[in-house]
């Protein structure tokens, strides 16, 4: 039983941590972490106590224990991979979700929770121009919405090839076939793995410059395999920002009775822009689609939407019952019925409190912010000699390669621009490959980004080249 005491030391806790994380958000912190491993597992690991501590106490450690391991990504110069900001109004109603301690289960476990639920359910699917009886699963990011609708199609594809997955699982089933460009996200990957499917289920078909793939070889490729089938396309290339030909791919889902997801973790946004029309034609002909609400939307982590056409595949596919489920005629949604979690955190009501913030107008303005000053990063890009951006640049991400350098010295001289540019310019950027070759992969995504920061953006590239002398390296030689 608590007592007076507990319930002030409780209160003076709370109140310790939120003064606290006001003043975080008006820190200027260092984009990258300034601690080590070695640093971080001195204050983490150590000892655990035998008697109760200080809770205020214990809340200064870790504060002391995290910040030197904190990564930028809600400041304006993080450009290094697409993460959101956690907009403040959806931390309050983060902070909120955690004080209330729902149990978003089931309908009975917390109401509020569930119609929040069915609130944000109908406002994404009018955000994005889906139909109205689309069903959506609220789950932790992208990667487990495209289980949530991978697992869905694989049960309805089975079922229109006569067999019963619940019945009988994979044991007998016809073989599935999943098409897929060959530089396709790993998540896809990773939850199809997660669902059974091994590397020979896979038709990996071959991708263009921008990573997206040949429709014309989908076609070929389609047709001399018989059996269940599923398509995945992507909306929104990690790399390129590309967009597949969703029509066509609808249409070749259509003739083939095959499943269409469509991998929308920050893409799929793009749908509330209207000069985006022509990009996102036919998208909304899939049969499901994943987005992440903590990339763009920017509402705090974890937040992601599994939204499937057919809701009577996605409720096979996540279906769980017990009697202690116990659901009477009056209730409204239950979660559960949507998500691979039984007990999980209320996350509607982050949902609920960002998009009633930003409005529709809002989320088009954040969006069409972004894209626009990737343009801008793009066209500066385009005036440096020895800089090349390899992609199409309509959404928010730009692929910059190096020219005037040997193959084998590329990769040591993106390394090189790279830690210039996060150690002495600050700003956050990391190299990968793509394509077989090193890039800069600048993701413009944090709601403090402005056209200034991207300019800064654009003059601390031309800088770190200069500095790390480039321009001059011979052909045969790695950058000093």
């Amino acid at each position: 039983m608590t007592g007076p005491k507990d319930a002030t030391s409780a209160r003076a806790t709370l109140e310790h941590a939120a003064a606290y994380a006001v003043r975080f958000r008006d820190k200027s912190l260092p984009v990258t972490p300034r601690g080590d491993s070695d640093d971080l597992r001195h204050a983490f690991c150590v000892p655990m106590s035998d008697d109760r501590r200080d809770p205020r106490a214990v809340i200064d450690e870790l504060i002391a224990a995290v910040e030197p391991g904190l990564v930028g990504n809600t400041q304006a110069n993080f450009f290094a991979w697409v993460m959101g900001g956690s907009a403040p109004t959806g931390v309050a109603a983060d902070w909120l979700t955690s004080i209330w301690g729902q149990n978003a289960a089931i309908f009975q476990t917390s109401p509020a929770a569930a119609v929040a639920e069915e609130a944000v359910t109908a406002w994404l699917l009018e955000l994005l121009d889906l139909p109205p009886d689309c069903s959506v699963g609220f789950v932790t990011g992208a990667t487990m919405a495209g289980f949530v609708c991978l697992a869905a199609a694989r049960t309805e594809v089975l079922r229109r090839a006569g067999h019963d997955f619940e019945a009988e699982g994979l044991h007998g089933a016809p073989r599935i076939h999943v098409f897929l460009s060959d530089d396709a996200h790993v998540s896809n990957i990773a939850a199809l793995r997660y669902l059974g499917f091994g590397d020979s289920a896979l038709v990996r078909v071959p991708s263009d410059a921008q990573g997206l793939m040949h429709v014309d070889r989908l076609q070929e490729l389609i047709a001399g395999i018989s059996g269940p089938k599923i398509i995945i396309s992507q909306a929104g290339h990690i790399n390129s920002g590309g967009m597949e030909p969703f029509a066509r791919i609808a249409d070749l889902s259509n003739a083939h009775r095959a499943w269409h997801h469509v991998d929308g973790a920050f893409g799929l946004w793009a749908r509330v822009l209207p000069e985006m029309r022509d990009l996102m034609h036919g998208c909304d002909a899939a049969d499901s689609w994943s987005v992440d609400g903590h990339k763009w939307l920017q509402i705090p982590y974890d937040s992601g939407f599994a939204i499937v056409r057919n809701s009577a595949a996605h409720r096979r596919a996540m279906a769980m019952s017990a009697a202690y489920l116990n659901r009477d005629e009056g209730d409204g949604r239950n979660p559960s019925e949507f998500n691979p979690e039984l007990s999980r955190r209320a996350r509607g009501f982050a949902a609920w409190a960002v998009l009633r913030e930003l409005g529709r107008n809002g989320v088009r303005d954040m969006i069409s912010g972004h894209c626009s000053f990737a343009a801008v990063l793009a066209q500066r890009l385009g005036t440096l000699p020895g800089v090349r951006v390899l992609n199409d640049v309509r959404l928010n991400q730009v692929a910059v390669a190096l020219d005037g350098i040997s193959p084998g010295a590329r990769a040591h001289a993106v390394d090189r621009l790279s830690a210039l540019l996060n150690e002495e310019f600050g700003q956050f950027v990391r190299p990968t490959i793509w394509k077989e070759q090193p890039i800069l992969r600048i993701s413009i995504i944090s709601p403090a980004t402005t056209r200034t920061e991207v300019e800064r953006l654009a003059d601390a590239i031309g800088s770190a080249w200069r500095r790390a002398g480039l321009p001059a390296c011979a052909d045969d030689q790695a950058p000093a």
